[in-house]
């Protein structure tokens, strides 16, 4: 039994993509990815700071991209299928915050933000669902598009218009997708995370203020941890979850359930 749940669990033999991979929540998401057996590929801008991820385990193969282009998305996809000849999970992870307030948001800032959040996991998705199925092709390809607690309530007066709306697009495209894509075999679920520490959040756990805000709406009582969205991420990306899709699991805190 037990060598049986552990199994559920298990990446290996399976090639997954993680975007916004250079640090924080998305260098965290790919280390749990290749730990748990999986293939890597580590998408994001800075080359020095994949290279440093890459030579913490050997299953973890950099890739330079900027997922506002097109032409970064394909080839992307491509280095992972012609490599492994396979891609079964996908992290769509990357992020911009944008302006607070939003008379500070030009409409051109605002599409800018769309473009990274929501327009580079709907093309990176697409091109996994496009890509060849492996065995039965039934519940082994899973979508993870990482939502945010501030797409499903207001985060004023800490937030910001285009990152909540990209967020909460974000939520939609998952149920959509999962309702066109399920009869094919590929899951697509959400995960909303709450307040964790990321190079985006530096600036709020560095000021007392924002901390105690943080610290009063959840009903733990402070921000997440790191390692504390490994589960959720891997139960999403593995088999454990075959039977689940259309799904935003959220882990905050108790944030949103007030």
């Amino acid at each position: 039994m037990t060598e049986a749940l552990a199994d559920l669990f298990s990446l290996r033999g399976r090639t997954a993509v993680v975007t916004g991979a250079s640090s924080g929540l998305g260098a965290r998401f790919a280390l749990v990815l290749a730990s748990a057996g999986a293939t890597v590929f580590a998408a994001a801008r800075r080359p020095e700071r994949l290279k440093a991820l890459a030579d913490e385990d050997p299953r973890i193969r950099p890739v330079v991209c900027d997922v506002s282009r097109e032409a970064d998305r394909v080839r992307l996809m491509e280095t992972a299928l012609d490599e492994t000849g396979r891609a079964d999970v996908l992290v769509n992870n990357a992020g911009v915050s944008g302006a607070v307030r939003a008379e500070d948001e030009s409409a051109d800032d605002f599409a800018d933000v769309l473009a990274v959040n929501l327009v580079a996991p709907f093309r990176l998705a697409r091109l996994l669902a496009e890509a060849p199925a492996h065995g039965d092709g039934r519940g082994t390809r899973s979508v993870v598009n990482v939502s945010s607690v501030l797409g499903l309530v207001s985060g004023a007066p800490l937030g910001g218009a285009a990152y909540a709306a990209s967020k909460a697009g974000l939520v939609g495209l998952t149920r959509e997708l999962a309702g066109q894509w399920g009869p094919s075999g590929v899951r697509v679920n959400s995960l909303a995370p709450g307040w964790f520490r990321s190079e985006m959040t530096d600036g709020l756990f560095a000021d007392e203020g924002a901390r105690r805000w943080v610290e009063r709406g959840t009903m733990l009582g402070r921000g997440g941890r790191r390692g504390e969205l490994d589960g959720a991420l891997l139960y999403l990306a593995s088999d454990a979850s075959a039977y689940c899709t259309g799904h935003v699991l959220t882990v905050d805190g108790g944030w949103t359930a007030r």
